[in-house]
């Protein structure tokens, strides 16, 4: 059996390594002895001890105990009793964000400035000839900052290049003055519209931290990746994804760029996760699509859903769009990065060709104003529409019903509640919390439930959302009891949202998304049963093995004492 030849960077990468790359699928493989768990959109749970997969990558068969296995078949894995559950599909993230931010510079681990300021200075040195230093992660509410960092504290640690660093949601940057310079902004420099330029005390002199659309005034004076660094950072995202068991994905913000490269990756046989890709703009949307959504190409791996669209910023950096002004800047309500009218025309635009749409609002204004639109925009355009809201975080509880009427899917993201939990008390105030994260309230109200991570703002780690999905507390046990512990969900809810749910929010249920007859073979071998661990114990799950369409595509190494420990991808 013949692989296709990596090329020879993409080898040089995996030697050494445990992924299995995919090859041609073999015909009738059984995959028996496995302590097997699916479930459906609704959380109920399908077991069984095998599965027969066909030669075109599907289920041909689940087994029960009591099943006779089949004699002739081309390949067997016995599973030695361990827990099989299907991929899961992580229902909102950014899949060249999160593959670049493996190739640039990483702050996401600082828990102070001079910690950020000292893995600068070693970066810049580490790498003397790049022209602009670019990364991502910082957070100064980890910090315990109190304000923004500045471009001054940022040329301390490097002086002689410009240096852009993106804040951890991706709705805020940090410039050194060489970055300010270069995109020639100053005191002159009005704010632009949906977007703002942090001022020193007492001035209109440019601080350093640009929000939201303001960010565009340096970004367009980065170097913009080439491809081959999108091709490797492509390689880079999918080895993390698949080795933390995720099979398939929701791109949200493709660009033609992105795109391209998924086709490279498909065209040559390197493309083994799944992409719901949801374009960055109309233009985009239409250059990919054409008159409509993609067709399912390589065999269900890649297809452009729809269209991503933007209402407001994020409560880290005070771009929600809030109904009421932050309790802990009373000036300031939130960025509205797309009006009511531009809102209701772009989504009208995509769904006359039957285009989806995600809407991204965090604040419980920026919800309202998509629940507006989707409720006139529900008279105009019937039939299955799946509107989705990508985030909802903070939603004025009155309005949570809402969700429900038009089965608008709540794509949200649990570890963002438990990473968020202190700032949003301060962002909110304690009287404005009862809307904040409520999972539970949206499956009360009808809403289809997907989960994601947000990556890279978040690890693409979909056991530990399950942990806070379940628990509403941190990977310390904090606050003990969970914080507002009433929004909690079932495990067989959380796991439903990973996968089912997930896949239904993407159009790509009688695809993938469960473990039942005719569908990808798409799944994952664990150490332990989510539907029956701890909290930590989930957070602690170790995937052994990765499946996609039948394929093995990654098995964990195994140490001297026989555990496995991961090394593929590294």
């Amino acid at each position: 059996m013949n692989c296709p030849l990596l090329t020879a960077t993409l080898a040089a990468l995996l030697s050494g390594a445990t992924a299995v790359l995919p090859c041609a699928a073999l015909a009738d493989t059984l995959v028996d002895n496995v302590n097997g768990i699916s479930v459906d959109r609704q959380g109920k749970v399908t077991r069984f001890t095998g599965m027969v997969i066909g030669d075109d990558g599907s289920v041909a068969q689940l087994l029960s105990r009591r099943d006779r296995r089949p004699e002739r078949v081309d390949f067997r894995e016995d599973g030695r009793g361990r827990i099989v559950v299907p991929g899961m599909i992580d229902a909102h993230l950014h899949v060249m964000g999160l593959g670049l931010a493996q190739l640039s510079l990483d702050l996401s681990d600082t828990t102070s400035l001079e910690q950020a300021q000292a893995k600068l200075a070693a970066y810049a040195a580490a790498f003397p000839d790049r022209p602009w230093l670019v990364g991502r992660g910082w957070n100064q509410e980890k910090w315990g900052l109190g304000r923004y960092p500045t471009a001054a504290e940022m040329d301390a640690a490097v002086g002689d290049r410009p240096v852009w660093m993106m804040r951890v949601d991706g709705h805020a940057g940090w410039a050194s003055s060489a970055a300010l310079a270069a995109a020639g902004i100053t005191a002159a420099t009005p704010d632009p519209a949906g977007g703002r330029i942090e001022r020193l005390a007492g001035s209109r002199a440019p601080a350093g931290v640009l929000v939201d659309a303001a960010t565009a005034l340096v970004e367009a004076q980065v170097p913009p990746p080439r491809p081959q660094d999108r091709d490797l950072a492509l390689h880079e995202a999918q080895a993390l994804l698949i080795r933390h068991g995720v099979t398939a994905v929701a791109d949200m913000g493709t660009s033609t760029d992105d795109w391209m490269t998924y086709r490279r990756a498909g065209d040559s046989g390197h493309l083994r996760i799944r992409i719901m890709a949801y374009a960055a703009s109309v233009p985009e949307m239409l250059l990919i699509g054409g008159t409509g959504p993609t067709p399912w190409l390589y065999d269900d791996r890649l297809r452009l859903n729809g269209l991503k669209l933007y209402l407001d910023g994020a409560l880290g950096s005070r771009g929600a769009l809030l109904k009421a002004p932050y309790a802990d800047a009373p000036g300031q309500s939130g960025l509205a990065l797309t009006d009511g009218t531009q809102l209701r025309n772009l989504m009208s635009r995509a769904a006359m060709d039957g285009f989806q749409t995600a809407i991204h609002a965090i604040g419980d204004a920026a919800n309202r104003e998509a629940l507006d639109a989707i409720d006139e925009l529900s008279k105009d355009f019937s039939g299955d529409r799946r509107w989705r809201i990508e985030h909802a975080q903070v939603v004025d509880p009155a309005d949570l019903a809402r969700f429900g009427r038009h089965g608008v899917v709540a794509s949200m993201q649990p570890l963002h509640q438990t990473s968020d939990r202190v700032m949003a008390e301060a962002r909110l105030g304690p009287d404005r919390l009862a809307g904040a994260y409520a999972w539970e309230a949206m499956l009360e109200a009808g809403a289809p439930l997907a989960f994601g991570s947000d990556a890279p703002v978040e690890p693409a780690d979909p056991f530990a959302g399950m942990a806070a999905a379940i628990s509403r507390e941190d990977a310390a046990g904090q606050p003990f009891g969970g914080w507002q512990p009433q929004q909690r969900v079932s495990r067989e809810q959380a796991l439903a949202a990973y996968t089912a749910g997930a896949a239904w929010a993407g159009f790509a249920e009688g695809r993938f998304g469960q473990l039942e007859e005719g569908l990808r073979a798409d799944f994952v071998v664990i150490d332990r049963d989510p539907l029956l661990a701890s909290p930590e114990d989930l957070r602690g799950i170790r995937v052994l093995q990765t499946w996609i369409g039948g394929q093995k595509v990654f098995e964990a190494a195994r140490d001297t004492t026989g555990s496995a420990r991961e090394s593929a991808g590294r």
